[in-house]
């Protein structure tokens, strides 16, 4: 029996390595959420056994995700998303629904927002009048319907070598390069 109840503990001991195995070969993964093992006592299945019975062994009774809030990281693409707090991103394969917390989004050929695997990201649809509705779809951006502007003024800043000769500005001629310095 004692046999028995060290290595069921053993076994809880190597399930508990594979958990933290797998937290180390994920830490570097975009969204991935540790895992915790957790332990329950085992108690013999026999007439007679009441509640200050002595256990049998120790097993794994779940592997619980945690949830807790992850660093949030500047990536420098304008698409790249992060979730703060508890929640997750819808995404759709073909009408498949899964959650994620990785953000990484970029857009296909047609627009839509997807993520590293194809996945569209899901988002609330805006009705023709462009008013936020209540219907979930495939996020996409328009750039079809954006009509071009013009550029209408400049700026731009200079630093001109102080040690020069200064010229008359009278004789500027953009044509003559002997009538400026820069």
């Amino acid at each position: 029996m004692s046999f028995n109840i060290g290595l069921s503990g053993m076994r809880a001991a190597s399930k508990d390595l594979n958990v933290t195995g797998n937290n180390i070969a994920n830490a570097g993964t975009a969204g991935f959420k540790q895992s915790r093992a957790e332990f329950a006592d085992v108690y013999a299945s026999s007439m007679g056994v009441n509640k200050n019975s002595v256990g049998s062994g120790v097993q794994l009774a779940n592997i619980s995700q945690q949830f807790t809030q992850g660093n949030v990281n500047y990536t420098g693409n304008a698409l790249d998303l992060a979730v703060n707090g508890k929640g997750f991103f819808q995404v759709s394969n073909n009408g498949a629904m899964s959650y994620t917390r990785a953000g990484y989004f970029g857009t296909d050929r047609e627009g839509y927002l997807v993520d590293n695997f194809g996945y569209n990201l899901q988002g609330y649809m805006t009705d023709a009048s462009g008013k936020l509705g209540d219907t979930i779809g495939d996020l996409r951006i328009q750039s079809s319907s954006q009509a071009p502007k013009p550029t209408s003024t400049m700026d731009q800043v200079f630093n001109l070598n102080s040690t020069s000769t200064p010229l008359d500005p009278a004789l500027f001629n953009p044509n003559d390069p002997s009538t400026y310095h820069s």
